[in-house]
């Protein structure tokens, strides 16, 4: 059984991490500019503002789970060509698809225009 203080402590730090991230990559931001939002507030879990938004066109939700075993089998697997940058393309019935890459390359990606 998970300690629901230790989930919330564990999804705020990942939130935290999102933004530093965010901040990092996009030199231009203030850190008024892209804020975690409190645990269990509705909406996205990162804030931007309209320049971050200009920035990053994103709404943006932060999990941070113990297991998410397969997607990272799949990433594990995509990673095996050390030539190029990994990409899982997946989805579920009746969903939509998805591509998964590193939160490093897609945040590089976004910073082209910057």
């Amino acid at each position: 059984v998970s300690n629901p203080r230790s989930s919330k402590a564990k999804g705020r730090l990942g939130q935290q991490e999102v933004r530093d991230a965010i901040l990092k990559t996009f030199p231009t931001l203030e850190p008024d500019d892209v804020r975690s939002t409190a645990m269990g507030q509705n909406g996205e879990d990162i804030q931007l503002s309209p320049k971050a938004r200009g920035l990053l066109p994103v709404s943006i939700e932060v999990k941070r789970r113990k297991t998410l075993t397969t997607i990272y089998d799949w990433y594990d697997q995509a990673k095996q060509e050390k030539k190029y940058e990994p990409v899982v393309f997946c989805r579920g019935d009746r969903k939509e698809w998805l591509a998964i890459i590193s939160m490093d390359h897609y945040l590089t990606l976004m910073s082209k225009g910057e």
